[in-house]
C-alpha cells in the first residue's frame, strides 16, 4: 500500500473545485501506458486562447510522477506561485511521454510507446 501524499492531495483539492477564471494552471499526466505517469506538465495560462506564461515539465523513468513527493511538491510550489485562480488536473494519463517532431518525426507513431500506437490518448480507448 503506498503512502498518503499530503502534497498530492492538496493539489487534487486545488482542482476540484470549481472554475473561478484566470488565471488557470493545468496538470496533464502522460505515459508509455495507462498505468504510469513518466511525466508530468504543468501549464499557466493568463487568458482564454492564451499560450501559457509558464511550462514546466517533470520526468521519472523509475517512479510514477503521480506519486513522487518531491515533484508533487514542486508543482504546488509553482501553483502557489503563480496564484492562479482555477486549476485543472486531468483524470488520468492522457498519451505517450513523447514529443512528436522533437523525440520522433510527425506524423508517425512513437516508437517507444506501443501502448498508444491505436489508442485515443483522452480515453485510452482503442481506435481502428
Amino acid at each position: 500500500m503506498k503512502p498518503k501524499n499530503p502534497t498530492k492531495e492538496k493539489i487534487k483539492e486545488k482542482a476540484s473545485s470549481e472554475f473561478k477564471g484566470h488565471p488557470v494552471a493545468t496538470i496533464a499526466y502522460y505515459g508509455p501506458d495507462n498505468k504510469r505517469a513518466s511525466k508530468v506538465v504543468v501549464g499557466i495560462v493568463s487568458r482564454v486562447d492564451a499560450d501559457p506564461v509558464v511550462l514546466k515539465k517533470w520526468y521519472s523513468e523509475a517512479e510514477d510522477v503521480r506519486h513522487d513527493f518531491k515533484i508533487q511538491h514542486e508543482i504546488l510550489d509553482l501553483i502557489k506561485q503563480h496564484k492562479p485562480k482555477s486549476v485543472v488536473i486531468t483524470d488520468g494519463i492522457m498519451g505517450c511521454p513523447h514529443e512528436e517532431g522533437i523525440d520522433y518525426p510527425k506524423g508517425e507513431r512513437c516508437p517507444k510507446c506501443p501502448f498508444w500506437s491505436y489508442r485515443d490518448k483522452w480515453s485510452g480507448e482503442p481506435i481502428s
